[in-house]
Parts: C-alpha cells; structure tokens; sequence
C-alpha cells in the first residue's frame, strides 16, 4: 500500500471539518488538560495537606477533584449531540469551575501563610520541595481553567472563525472519467 504525499495536510484538514462540526472541542480538551495537570500532581497537593495541616486544605483539595469531574459531565450535557446547547447545564458548569478557582486560591493562600508565618513556619528544603511544586501545580490549573472558561464563553466565536477556514477539496475534472467509460463497455 502506498502513502499519500499529503497525509500530514489531510490529517490537518480533517481535525479542522471535525472542529468545524464541533467547536466546544477545543475548551473541552483545555478543560481536560487542566484536569490532568491536578491529578497527575495530586502527590504533591497531598503530601503538602499532610506537611502543613491548615483547616480546610483536604476539604479544598477534595472539591476541585470532585467538581472537575462534575464539570466534565455538566459540559458534555450542555452541548448534546444534533441539539440546541443547554443553558442551565452551562451555568451549572461555570459556578463549579468558580469553585474550582476558588479552591485553588483557597489552597495556595494556605501554603502561602504556612510558609510566611511568624511562629513555626514550614522550611521549604530538599525534604519538602513538594511544597512549591504543589503551589506552582495550583497556579498553573487556576490559569487554565480561567482559559477553558473563557473559551467556553468564545464557543459562538470560534464556530464562525472556523467555518471561514475552506476545507473543501479540490475537485480533478476528468480523473475518474476513464473508470466510468471502460465500466459502461462491458
């Protein structure tokens, strides 16, 4: 079997029309990239509630993963396939990931105030590096959350940017015309 020359620019047109069909992809992947990043550090983020014990740290960490799953289901529900796009789930959807952000916020003034505080502060050495990694973890999912939010709000934006995008293809006059006359002789 032979490869086509243009497979990389096939490849490309071909995600560009599944986007155009479905533009809400896009913030749904950066969504999910931002669940990733938490729960792939979710090491750090507890070995930090258990080195610093502040009130409410665990419960913090526990809403964020618990509402960027919920999120997740509010967003596949609020766009349905074929179907108007549904209002409520959507509003549901950016109240949990205002919480998300304000866990994150919650959480890293903690580790802020643990590590500042006049009596007994928390040293951040080779023995609790997994302090700063888990504020610099809760910074970067608080901006990419905001980013998926803010790509959610642009969904009507992005669906006509991308249908100006032409992914027609070309048509060859004449290619397959032998084919049909040497079909019609037998």
């Amino acid at each position: 079997m032979k490869k086509k020359n243009g497979g990389m620019k096939e490849l490309l047109r071909k995600t560009i029309v599944s986007l155009k069909r479905k533009p809400q992809t896009i913030p749904l992947l950066v969504l999910a990239a931002a669940f990733l990043l938490y729960s792939l550090n979710l090491t750090h983020i507890s070995d930090t509630t258990a080195k610093i014990q502040l009130s409410g740290m665990g419960l913090s960490g526990f809403c964020t993963m618990l509402f960027s799953l919920l999120s997740f289901v509010c967003f596949i529900n609020a766009y349905p396939h074929r179907k108007k796009t549904n209002i409520p789930m959507l509003v549901l959807m950016f109240l949990m990931l205002g919480i998300l952000m304000i866990c994150d916020t919650y959480y890293a003034g903690k580790i802020q105030m643990a590590i500042t505080r006049a009596d007994h502060p928390i040293i951040v050495d080779d023995s609790t590096a997994y302090i700063p990694k888990a504020y610099q973890v809760l910074m970067v999912h608080r901006a990419i959350v905001a980013c998926g939010a803010v790509l959610t709000l642009l969904v009507p934006v992005l669906r006509n940017a991308l249908r100006r995008i032409d992914t027609s293809l070309p048509v060859e006059e004449g290619s397959g015309m032998e084919q049909i006359i040497l079909t019609d002789e037998m």
